[in-house]
C-alpha cells in the first residue's frame, strides 16, 4: 500500500477459491555503515525474499550480519567505499542487524540495529450476484454534501461536476459480467493486483479488463491513497476523504492500471482503476444509492471503476467512464 489513513483490519468475509502464489522481485533494502551506526532505508519490509544493498560509508573495514528467526547470515568484512549484498529470504518477526567485526565489538560500540518483517497480506476476491452499470446522473444526496464541498479549494469544481454527473447516481442499467482478482497488501512500492473482469454494459458493447499492476504513486485529488489497502474506514461525510462517497468499510480498496478492451480491441493499456469491497450501498431490486452512512452493512457489494489514462480521451462510454457493481461478492484474506 501506499498509505494508510483510517484502516482498522476487517474480518474475512465469505469463502473463495484457495489463494494463488505469485512470483515477486526481492525487496530491496539499502544499508549505510559507518562508524558507529547501521543505517536502513527503511525499517520494515513484508515477509519474502529481501536484498540488503550495503555501504562501508565509514573510514575502517565493517561487516554486516541479520540474525533472527532461527537464521543467522553475514557478508565478508567489506573495505571503506567498497559495496556489497546479501539477498536472504525472512519470515514474519524482528530481525537484529549489525556489524560483527571484531568478535561484536563494533556492535557493542553502536552498530546495530533492528528490521522488523511483516506478514503478507493477500485477498483474493469474487464478483457475484446481479451486476449493474452505474450510469450519469446526479448525487442522490446533494444536500448532505454540498456544506462539505465548500471546503475542498481547486477540486471543488470537479467535486460539484460529480454531483450533477455521477459516477454515484441512481441511473442503473442491469447488465452481465465477471470479476475476479487477488490482491497482495507488500507495503510501500511492492503491492500488487492479478485480475480480470469481462462484462456487457448496457449497450451491447463487450469489455474486458486486465488488471496487471497497481497504481502505488499517489492519487490525484486523493493524496492518501494509491497502492493496495486492506481494511479501509471510508468516511466522505466527515469531510476526510471525498464528500460523494457513503460511509463505507472496505475489505480491500486498490488503485491500479490495466489494458481495457472493448469489443476485442485494445482501448488503452493504461487504464485508471479503482476498486473496493464494500459494504452495501445499494437497495435490492431497483439498486437505487440506500445510505449516507452505509458502514454496518455486510461488506458485499464489489466496486469497479474505469477511467481513460492521464492524457488519453474519455471512453466511448456514458460519461466518458465505466462503473460497474456486483452486489452479491465475497473475498477471502490470507497471508
Amino acid at each position: 500500500m501506499n498509505h494508510r489513513f483510517v484502516a482498522p483490519v476487517l474480518a474475512a468475509v465469505v469463502g473463495a477459491a484457495p489463494l494463488p502464489s505469485v512470483a515477486a522481485d526481492p525487496a530491496r533494502v539499502d544499508v549505510r555503515l559507518s562508524e558507529w551506526k547501521v543505517e536502513l532505508s527503511q525499517p520494515g519490509v513484508s515477509a519474502g525474499t529481501v536484498r540488503f544493498v550495503i555501504t562501508n560509508a565509514g573510514s575502517i573495514p565493517h561487516g554486516f550480519e541479520v540474525e533472527g528467526q532461527g537464521i543467522e547470515q553475514e557478508i565478508p568484512m567489506i573495505q571503506p567505499g567498497a559495496s556489497d549484498t546479501l539477498t536472504v529470504t525472512l519470515q514474519p518477526g524482528m530481525y537484529e542487524v549489525y556489524c560483527p567485526v571484531g568478535q561484536d565489538s563494533h556492535k557493542k560500540l553502536g552498530m546495530e540495529t533492528h528490521l522488523t518483517v511483516a506478514k503478507v497480506q493477500t485477498i483474493r476476491v469474487t464478483g457475484g450476484g446481479p451486476v449493474i452499470q452505474i450510469l450519469p446522473g446526479p448525487f442522490p444526496f446533494p444536500d448532505s454534501a454540498a456544506p462539505i464541498l465548500k471546503a475542498f479549494g481547486d477540486e471543488r469544481e470537479g467535486l460539484e461536476s460529480q454531483v450533477k454527473n455521477g459516477p454515484y447516481s441512481n441511473n442503473v442499467a442491469p447488465i452481465s459480467g465477471t470479476f475476479a482478482f487477488t490482491a497482495w497488501d507488500k507495503g510501500a512500492t511492492r503491492d500488487s493486483v492479478d485480475g480480470v473482469a469481462e462484462f456487457t454494459t448496457h449497450d451491447g458493447a463487450r469489455w474486458k479488463l486486465v488488471l496487471d499492476r497497481v497504481q502505488t504513486k499517489d492519487v490525484p485529488h486523493h493524496p492518501r491513497f494509491g497502492g493496495v489497502i486492506l481494511g479501509l474506514y471510508y468516511h466522505g461525510v466527515t469531510q476526510v476523504h471525498t464528500p460523494l462517497v457513503p460511509t463505507i468499510n472496505s475489505a480491500v480498496a486498490l488503485w491500479a492500471f490495466g489494458h481495457l478492451y472493448k469489443n476485442g480491441g485494445l482501448v488503452t493499456d493504461n487504464a485508471m482503476v479503482h476498486v473496493m469491497l464494500l459494504s452495501r450501498t445499494r437497495r435490492d431490486g431497483d439498486f437505487a444509492l440506500a445510505c449516507w452512512n452505509c458502514a454496518k452493512n455486510k461488506v458485499e457489494e464489489l466496486q469497479l471503476q474505469i477511467l481513460p489514462g492521464p492524457g488519453e480521451p474519455k471512453l466511448d462510454a456514458p460519461g466518458g467512464f465505466l462503473f460497474v457493481n456486483w452486489e452479491k461478492s465475497g473475498g477471502r484474506v490470507g497471508g
